[in-house]
């Protein structure tokens, strides 16, 4: 089946959606620069602000219990977005230095949220210093008194940047997305051990280069029903071209879907049924497109 894209929103001046994530009413995206979140209605097609003063705030994620998480990068921090409308710093430092640019987030069911924390220079203030010494996937851990302790779970990441954790909690996926010569971007696969740590990671799929260019490999993911992975990729300096990828759990690219927008950088499902994909991009786009595939998230 051709997925067809239906343009929902074009963003005009300030660019870059984002995060896009399903509430089991609507759909929930950020708006990076303007450090919004904006909420759309499946049933009349409206767009509208939902939370303002986000910091620009770039990937979401609920937890199982329906409380959304979001990775702030002007404030180098988590977010959680409480329902009185309080914005909650919840991690903000590694070993007493401040993060760097969190990107985008997965919550496992041990309410742990796993972040990458690269540095991304558009959302990167000038005037500030990176203060860790590597780009990696950390872990916020949940404690008895309600806060969280932040660890660092990889440790051969230069610039991770999309993040799931599997439906059956065994396995991190991680999008490694430098684009510096000779380092291919990857999606990995990391089996996640009884205590938290990783194991060594496999290679599922590698973007390499060709004559005009580096090919530009995952920005962000989500999942179906069935264990796979769809992720958004691609440009237009160089490869095939931007588009939806369908990945098996094992890496086997099962279909591609293009998408009419340069740089798609999110993905999630929605709908009564499931059955329809969300997509944002570094252009401010917002499209929808019916897929036949079921997706899945933890919540709702």
């Amino acid at each position: 089946m051709s997925w067809k894209f239906e343009l929902l929103m074009r963003s005009e001046g300030e660019l870059i959606t984002e995060g896009p994530v399903w509430t089991g009413e609507e759909i929930l995206f950020t708006h990076i620069r303007k450090s919004r979140i904006l909420r759309y209605d499946l049933k009349t097609n409206a767009i509208n602000v939902w939370r303002e003063g986000t910091n620009r705030t770039n990937g979401l994620c609920f937890d199982a219990h329906g409380k959304l998480f979001g990775c702030c990068s002007g404030g180098r921090s988590i977010l959680r977005f409480d329902a009185d409308g309080k914005n909650t710093v919840i991690a903000d430092k590694l070993d007493g230095k401040k993060l760097s640019t969190p990107n985008d987030l997965a919550v496992d069911r041990k309410g742990r949220i796993w972040f990458t924390n690269p540095v991304n220079d558009g959302n990167w203030d000038k005037t500030e210093k990176e203060e860790l010494d590597h780009r990696s996937v950390l872990r916020a851990d949940p404690q008895a008194d309600g806060s969280y302790k932040v660890v660092r779970a990889t440790f051969d990441t230069t610039q991770p940047n999309g993040i799931l954790v599997s439906r059956d909690q065994r396995t991190l996926y991680v999008a490694e997305s430098s684009y510096s010569r000779g380092i291919d971007r990857e999606l990995r696969a990391y089996p996640i051990n009884d205590d938290g740590s990783l194991g060594t990671y496999d290679v599922l799929f590698t973007w390499g280069e060709d004559a005009r260019g580096l090919h530009r490999g995952i920005d962000g993911m989500c999942l179906d029903a069935e264990g796979n992975i769809i992720a958004t990729a691609g440009w237009e300096v160089s490869g095939p071209g931007p588009m939806l990828y369908v990945f098996s759990p094992q890496g086997r690219v099962l279909e591609t879907h293009p998408v009419a927008a340069n740089r798609p950088t999110n993905v999630c499902f929605g709908g009564p049924d499931m059955t329809t994909v969300f997509v944002t991009s570094t252009n401010g786009h917002f499209f929808k497109a019916q897929t036949n595939r079921v997706g899945w998230a933890m919540f709702p």
